[in-house]
């Protein structure tokens, strides 16, 4: 007699059973998703070899539409072109395509040939006629330009002249008025000596060595008051920026002596001062050679 299940048992049986379902139920869902997959994928690629199909024919039917609507672009263009509607086809396109074969029988037929009223180019026979005159006209313009800039060089050069001109009118202007106070204080002074003995000296002289005298003092004077005005304007400077010129001037110390000389003392004191010691010593020197 068989032995009856503890509860236990009975309650394991069970599961078992109904694991063992679960498992025949799941295979089962399994098995119809595997097959509701294969019909879907079938049915997308029906789709796609329906949708590549129909891609196809849309491509051939836009390329055929563009290649339709470039031919009648170019149609129009010739017709225009032919027809020269404007001017366009013997002003714009004549020149242009004249000379290319094939390209040329587009052209309206009478612009080929020259005219002979000169309209299709602008009052010019023809083109080349009309690039000969352009070249002429620009030689013109460049020769002129030439011509303007030599102009204003020699303007330039006129001014410069002038200004050297008006330099030589006023240091005669300044000569003359040195020479009448000279006159003034010396010849006609009431303590000079007086003009006729003035007068019986040079006339006593060789006009050689008067004529040597009269430079000289002439050129004393000039040189006097060029040197006075380096003194003014040597003092108008800094100290220190006056020293400056003066130190670079050791190939001619003499002429610093005497710039400095002309100075008040207090001037001279502040550039010497400024000065590098061994210069300075140079030109005190120079200006008083018995120290």
């Amino acid at each position: 007699m068989a032995r009856e299940k503890t509860p236990e048992e009975q309650t394991t049986d069970n599961e078992r059973k109904q694991l063992a379902e679960e498992k025949k139920k799941l295979k089962k869902e399994q098995q119809a998703q595997r097959k509701e997959a294969k019909r879907r994928a079938k049915e997308i690629a029906k789709q796609e070899d329906a949708l590549d199909d129909g891609s196809e024919g849309n491509s051939l039917l836009t390329f055929g539409a563009t290649i339709l609507i470039v031919v009648l672009w170019m149609a129009v263009i010739c017709a225009i072109i032919k027809l020269d509607i404007g001017g366009f086809g013997s002003s714009v396109v004549t020149p242009i395509l004249k000379d290319v074969p094939v390209l040329n029988k587009i052209l309206p037929a009478n612009s080929i040939t020259e005219t002979t009223d000169g309209s299709a180019y602008g009052g010019y026979t023809s083109l080349e006629d009309a690039v000969d005159q352009i070249k002429s006209l620009e030689l013109q313009l460049e020769q002129a330009q030439t011509a303007s800039a030599a102009k204003e060089e020699e303007l330039d050069q006129l001014k410069a002249e002038v200004l050297r001109l008006k330099e030589f009118e006023n240091q005669q202007v300044e000569f003359q008025r040195i020479q009448k106070e000279f006159y003034d204080e010396v010849v006609y002074s009431d303590k000079g000596p007086g003009a006729e003995e003035y007068k019986k000296y040079y006339e006593s002289m060789d006009p050689a060595t008067a004529e040597y005298i009269y430079k000289q003092v002439v050129t004393q004077l000039e040189e006097s008051q060029e040197i006075q005005d380096y003194a003014a304007a040597y003092s108008a400077m800094k100290p220190k920026q006056a020293a400056a010129i003066f130190e670079q001037m050791t190939n001619n110390l003499d002429l610093a002596a005497r710039i400095l000389k002309v100075m008040s003392a207090e001037d001279r004191g502040k550039i010497l001062g400024a000065m590098n010691s061994e210069v300075a010593a140079k030109i005190t020197k120079i200006m008083d050679p018995e120290s």
